[in-house]
């Protein structure tokens, strides 16, 4: 049966704690003797035994074989072996657990720095006095010394960690200073002002006397220094005090390797990396040995086989792992046993890469929370961010810190653990494997670069402003500032990474008081210039409306000229339309330019009418054959006349229609266009073929009626001829076969005067009869052998001239004189014809009428000299469309061309005259019309307003 474990004896600490757990883990594996878990961890059962004990804290070794006998999880034992390792190393003195020694396996507590010598360094860089501890590098050392002898600058490359510090000061600078004059050779760092320290250290050269200068930190050059020019100046002014042919000054310059890229951008350190280059690269194994025994044999102590194995292992390729070496064996040392340092000690002080975040994390848990937060504003401010490189240590000033007593305490505990360097009023990390090593700084980093970025330019913009005697021009304005400013919010806060400096802080008052100042100076300035543009808008809404009125004043002058003296041309171009047709055409044109009002316009149409001699008399009667290229007259010298046609242009006399004894009355053709009836005074009708209009002959003469014959009117079929006059009846022919002679079929009576007007309906079924009894009638003649009378409309006051049909039948026009010249007659039920609406205009008779063929339009024919036309398209109201004058006496006949282009009129003054229906096409043939040549004093009478009308050939200029 086992021994039972003796109780842990009292106290509560980490320890205590780390023993209990792993009692608590063997408890539940069964509790197993430790002669059985001896077996299974290969430790002896003493060492076991003693691990949780609780009296030292057991190597990392024996804890996870006494954890992995236990069946316990090894990661997560680890983890907490070094949570504790951590503790007792920050506070040593209230976790130690009472009692006496403990296991040789163990690890006691870490040693106080002033418990003797140092046999290593740590993380800071070896110092000339430290030459004695200084091993494994002698072979660079030659080296370096042989480059400078051969070359005036040689370059030494490193990684960062990989010793390029302490080889300089410790390795070369004793054996150049050994047999050297004082002050021959000198070590300087570029700093934030590399120009002005390179100009101090070459102005203490001695011409007579050769020496050295190292810079050493050489990437502080691109890391510290915000000018580039500055950068280029030192490159050149350094260099070139090396390169003087009467110089014997050596330099030698210390750089980073991942700041090569950087030197190769100046030509002066191209060449002195491709000429004089010292690389340096990763320990030997053997130099490795060296640098970690020889060191303890000097301070009389041993290093364990196995712990120079691990290091060895550790560090063995690795270029910057020298930092961390040197830290590890520091602390090792500290817990070392006696006179010898063991791997036991190695792994309670965290490894080799656990050493250094073991020492940092160790600072981290003694101070106080606000000490917390000031380590790690501190921390940050002393590292540089690189751009497309690692970070690096920045050095600055002891009083960029504070000089409160926290932050005193912050630098001092990590001066202490060398973390941190305090050397001659400046600050800063002991070295930059920090940066790499410690994952909490790293997370500091990470957390807030941008910030921290931000607040690196502030610093550098407070120098500046500092430097130039805190000139107003240097104060940061719009975003710069409002960036800034969110750093002061910022810093105020519990958990900000970084806080403001005294004098960053008065760079941003100064610069918020500036932009305050500026941005009321501009409120003034906007203010006064709203005022100024409102004054101005003010003044231009003023002028543009008076400009505007004036404007509009003179428009209005210009319209009222324009339309009296277009007036008087109007006036002008209608007295010479007979005389001077060409002239009357131009200054038509000129009045409907200057005013193209309904006047001016059919003043225009009326002179742009062809006027042709017709009839010996009066024109009474004419009609269109039905392709429209034929135009018959009737006139009272007894002919009727055919005319060839081509739209409004002068028509073509083509035949004399002679024989009758009296004077004609009416015209009309049949619709198949091959036959035209004459209608007599004399009571006689004749029918004449005219298939060959040239040579027209009578077809038949209808016999002599009771009297005059007034109308004539062919049914749509062409099979019914209706005649109409004096007594007051109608009779209606069939002329169905014009080879044999018309038979009267039938005779209307009714009207009580002379029939004067006759007109079928489109579809041939209904006849509408005019009279001067004042009326109307409308008779149904679908059969013309039995024709019935449908409806006798009345409201004319005198005698009814003409009547027409719209080409749709539904409404019938009628001409008259009186106070109802023109009426309108809805007929969508023959039986019941109602009245649409009156047209007036004439003044005097209208003896004719005539729809166009589209029905949109009414012509009628007037003893007042003039052709007035109506709109009356089907559910419009009618209105007056124009006017045409032109005819000097009464105009007794009017008459629209199939295609309704043209509108024919013939007048008692003999003449035929046709005018295009749009203006146009009346405006296309204005320079179609001929006359006599202008005289030079017409011109010059007219000259100001012919200027706005085109030239025409018959309007040339004398």
């Amino acid at each position: 049966m086992a021994r039972k474990e003796r109780p842990l004896e009292g106290g509560d600490g980490p320890l205590l704690e780390f023993a209990a757990a792993l009692r608590t883990l063997r408890h539940r594996a069964g509790s197993p003797p430790y002669r059985d878990l001896s077996a299974r961890a290969h430790y002896s059962v003493a060492t076991l035994s003693g691990a949780a004990a609780g009296r030292r804290l057991p190597s990392l070794d024996v804890t996870l074989s006494y954890v992995r006998a236990c069946g316990g999880d090894l990661d997560a034992w680890e983890r907490r072996w070094h949570a504790v390792a951590l503790e007792l190393a920050a506070d040593p003195a209230r976790n130690a657990a009472p009692g006496g020694p403990g296991d040789a396996g163990g690890a006691g507590p870490p040693e106080s720095p002033d418990a003797g010598g140092w046999p290593y360094v740590g993380l800071a860089a070896f110092r000339p006095e430290d030459a004695d501890l200084f091993f494994g590098r002698e072979r660079l050392v030659e080296d370096l010394l042989a480059a400078l002898d051969r070359h005036r600058v040689v370059a030494l490359v490193g990684a960062s960690g990989a010793g390029k510090s302490s080889l300089l000061h410790a390795g070369l600078l004793p054996r150049l200073r050994a047999g050297a004059p004082d002050g021959a050779v000198r070590v300087l760092t570029p700093g934030r002002d590399p120009l002005a320290r390179l100009q101090r250290a070459l102005a203490e050269e001695e011409p007579d006397r050769g020496g050295v200068l190292i810079v050493d930190q050489f990437e502080e050059v691109f890391t510290l220094c915000p000018d580039p020019a500055e950068r280029a100046r030192s490159v050149a002014v350094l260099i070139g005090a090396a390169r003087r042919p009467d110089s014997r000054l050596r330099v030698l310059l210390g750089v980073r390797a991942d700041f090569y890229a950087h030197c190769t951008r100046h030509p002066e350190l191209v060449a002195v990396l491709r000429e004089a280059q010292v690389v340096v690269g990763p320990m030997t194994a053997a130099e490795l040995r060296r640098a970690v025994v020889e060191p303890a044999r000097r301070a009389g102590l041993t290093v364990e086989g196995a712990l120079q194995a691990t290091l060895v292992a550790h560090a063995h390729g690795q270029v910057g792992a020298l930092p961390l070496l040197s830290h590890a064996l520091l602390e090792t040392w500290r817990r070392r046993r006696g006179a010898a340092l063991t791997l036991d000690g190695f792994h309670a002080a965290g490894g080799f890469e656990g050493a250094l975040a073991q020492s940092a994390e160790a600072l981290h848990a003694s101070l106080t929370p606000r000490g917390q937060r000031l380590a790690r504003q501190v921390f940050v401010h002393l590292i540089a961010l690189g751009e497309g490189t690692e970070d690096t240590k920045r050095p600055v000033a002891r009083g960029e810190l504070g000089a409160d007593a926290d932050t005193a305490t912050v630098l001092d505990r990590a001066a202490g653990l060398r973390l941190l360097t305090l050397d001659q009023g400046r600050v800063e990390l002991t070295h930059e494997a920090l940066i790499r090593a410690w994952p909490r700084l790293r997370g500091w980093l990470t957390d807030d670069r941008e910030r921290l970025r931000a607040h690196r330019r502030l610093a550098e913009a407070a120098r500046a402003w500092e430097g130039v005697g805190r000139d107003p021009g240097s104060l940061l304005r719009g975003t710069r500032l409002a960036l800034a400013r969110e750093l002061e919010d910022h810093a105020g806060l519990d958990h900000a990474i970084l806080d403001l400096a005294p004098a960053e802080r008065e760079f941003l008052a100064a610069s918020a008081a500036a932009e305050a100042a500026a941005g009321d100076s501009a409120r003034r300035r906007t203010r006064r210039l709203r005022c100024l543009v409102g004054a101005l808008a003010a003044l231009v809404v003023v002028a543009a409306v008076a400009t505007g009125n004036a404007v509009r004043a003179e428009d209005e002058v210009t319209r009222q000229r324009n339309d009296a003296v277009a007036q008087n041309l109007a006036e002008t171009a209608a007295e010479l339309g007979n005389t001077q047709p060409a002239l009357a055409v131009q200054l038509g044109l000129t009045a409907y330019r200057l005013s193209p009002t309904a006047r001016t316009r059919d003043s225009l149409l009326s002179t742009l009418m062809t006027s042709t001699p017709a009839q010996d008399k009066e024109v009474v009667a004419l009609a269109y054959r039905p392709d429209g290229r034929q135009l018959a007259t009737a006139g009272g010298d007894h002919t009727a006349r055919i005319w060839r046609t081509a739209g409004a242009a002068r028509p073509t006399a083509v035949a004399t229609l002679a024989g009758h004894g009296d004077a004609l009355r009416a015209v009309a053709y049949r619709p198949d266009g091959r036959i035209l009836a004459t209608g007599c005074a004399d009571g006689t009708v004749r029918l004449w073929d005219v298939a060959d209009p040239a040579r027209p002959a009578v077809a038949a003469e209808l016999p002599a009626g009771d009297g005059d014959v007034r109308a004539l009117a062919f049914s749509p079929d062409g099979r019914t001829l209706a005649t109409g006059g004096a007594g007051g009846f109608v009779r209606l022919w069939d002329t169905t076969d014009p080879a044999r002679p018309p038979a009267d079929a039938a005779r209307l009576t009714g009207h009580r005067d002379t029939v004067r007007a006759l007109a079928f309906s489109p579809d041939g079924r209904t006849l509408a009869t005019g009279g001067e009894d004042a009326t109307v009638r409308l008779w149904e003649v679908a059969d013309r052998a039995r024709p019935v009378p449908t409806a006798v409309i009345t409201g004319h006051d005198t005698a009814v001239f003409s009547v027409a049909f719209s080409p749709d039948g539904r409404t019938l026009a009628s001409a008259s004189g009186g106070h109802t010249p023109v009426r309108l007659w809805d007929l969508a039920d023959p039986h019941h014809p109602t009245a649409l609406a009156t047209l007036t205009g004439p003044t005097d008779v209208v003896g004719s009428v005539a729809f166009s063929p589209d029905g949109r339009a009414l012509a009628g024919a007037s003893d007042d000299r003039t052709v007035r036309l109506w709109t009356v398209a089907l559910g419009a109201r009618p209105a007056p469309l124009a006017i045409l004058t032109g005819h000097l006496t009464a105009v007794g006949a009017v008459a629209f061309s199939p295609d309704g282009a043209v509108l024919a009129s013939g007048g008692y003054d003999t003449t035929l005259r046709l005018a295009a229906t749009d203006l146009a096409g009346a405006l296309a043939g204005a320079c179609a019309h001929t006359g006599p040549t202008i005289t030079r004093a017409q011109w010059a009478s007219y000259m100001p307003y012919l200027d706005y009308a085109p030239p025409c050939a018959g309007l040339e200029r004398p």
